[in-house]
């Protein structure tokens, strides 16, 4: 079920990447008026039918691992929840906001996997956690198509430790999940295929270089929205969020389609189309597609609708490794590209083995575990300096917060 229901929300992600660059050829200043309003009412439907579907969907999944009952965790995970989730980050897409689908993709199957226990006798633990671990690992896998990198991110990211127990429970699901959207979607790759290399020579040293930058800029967002997670806004724009949550949303939006006019249209939606250019050198991204996507993604998340970061955050680290390419005139320009992806990556999530086992994964490149798994745990290192705390485990206890608030 996670399988059929992450392929269908591929499917309609592409839809809506695909109408919406339709409304872009009408004319490029419609996003001033569509991306406002869309924002606007995603926010307003969220709060006034599924609350608890807003943002990512993953730091959700991580706090129903914590919480002690059935009605807590159906706060979190539900179908309803699910369903709300499903379309409100179709809306998203469809409106230009820069989110991914992958995020929700994880809450979405956590919610699936949870609703489904009713129906089968488990242990304690399984239904505690085990259930809602597999299904969060699914939906990475199915969304990725890249069953290691679900694995590894519900034992790195999701529970923070391995037990035995819940494993088996983990690994058949992503098996199952992954053998269905193969099925629906076919054998691809996220990013297309790559076969660049860094040879053992000084070209290594853009293993250090990326690894020290991405960290940086990933550490430097992670740390922006942690604190908004955590104090709010300040000023005049924080009480504005706070009170008046649906206008702020159409401020966000007009600020979004600004942007996206400064990129010249790149910098709307998931960012894959993009990435994957930079990454075969067949697109054409201009040297400010970095720094203007990164600002799309921090404004889409301040607007409180529902969307992830994975997608972007890939999209964002690709934009950076372009700038860096022509710095680095001794290693492979789309070598360069994936260094600077997995340590942005890396960066924002503090997840080293999930960051690169996916880009590994995404762009069936071998050759390159080493500099990749290097550059990761490099990144990782220097944005902890930056961000002491995780992203989602601090948005997780802001959920929990909330719930025992109320």
């Amino acid at each position: 079920m996670v399988g059929c229901v992450a392929s269908l929300f591929s499917l309609g992600s592409e839809y809506a990447n695909h109408y919406f660059h339709r409304i872009l050829e009408i004319s490029p200043y419609l996003p001033l008026a569509i991306t406002p309003i869309g924002l606007a009412t995603v926010v307003y439907l969220t709060r006034k039918f599924v609350p608890g579907a807003e943002g990512s969907g993953i730091p959700q999944s991580i706090a129903a691992i914590s919480v002690n009952t059935q009605e807590e965790r159906s706060k979190l995970l539900s179908l309803r929840i699910a369903i709300g989730k499903l379309f409100l980050t179709l809306l998203s897409l469809l409106a230009g906001a820069s989110v991914g689908r992958e995020g929700p993709t994880v809450q979405v199957g956590a919610s699936i996997m949870f609703f489904m226990s009713r129906f089968a006798r488990f242990s304690r633990i399984e239904l505690e956690k085990g259930l809602i671990l597999a299904g969060g690992a699914s939906g990475v896998a199915a969304a990725f198509n890249t069953p290691l990198a679900g694995i590894v991110f519900a034992i790195e990211e999701m529970s923070r430790s391995f037990e035995e127990r819940t494993s088996g429970t983990m690994i058949t699901s992503v098996v199952i999940s992954g053998v269905v959207s193969l099925y629906f979607l076919g054998n691809y790759t996220y990013f297309g295929r790559t076969s660049v290399s860094i040879p053992l020579n000084a070209s290594w040293l853009s293993v250090a270089f990326c690894g020290c930058i991405g960290g940086v800029l990933g550490g430097i967002f992670s740390r922006m929205l942690v604190y908004v997670s955590t104090n709010g806004l300040p000023g005049v724009t924080g009480k504005l969020m706070r009170t008046k949550p649906v206008l702020f949303a159409g401020l966000c939006g007009l600020l979004l389609a600004c942007i996206g006019l400064a990129s010249g249209n790149l910098t709307y939606g998931t960012g894959y189309v993009e990435a994957r250019g930079i990454i075969e050198r067949t697109g054409e991204a201009s040297q400010a597609y970095g720094i203007l996507k990164f600002l799309a993604t921090v404004v889409s998340y301040l607007s409180g609708i529902p969307g992830g970061i994975f997608a972007p955050s890939l999209a964002i680290g690709a934009g950076f490794g372009h700038n860096l390419a022509g710095l680095i005139p001794y290693a492979t320009p789309g070598g360069i590209v994936m260094l600077t992806m997995v340590a942005y990556f890396s960066g924002v999530v503090q997840a080293p083995i999930t960051a690169f086992v996916i880009v590994m994964e995404m762009t069936d490149n071998h050759n390159m575990i080493l500099p990749l798994m290097a550059a990761s745990f490099i990144a990782t290192a220097v944005s902890k300096k930056i961000c002491p705390h995780s992203l989602y485990k601090t948005m997780a206890e802001g959920f929990l917060a909330k719930m025992k608030a109320t």
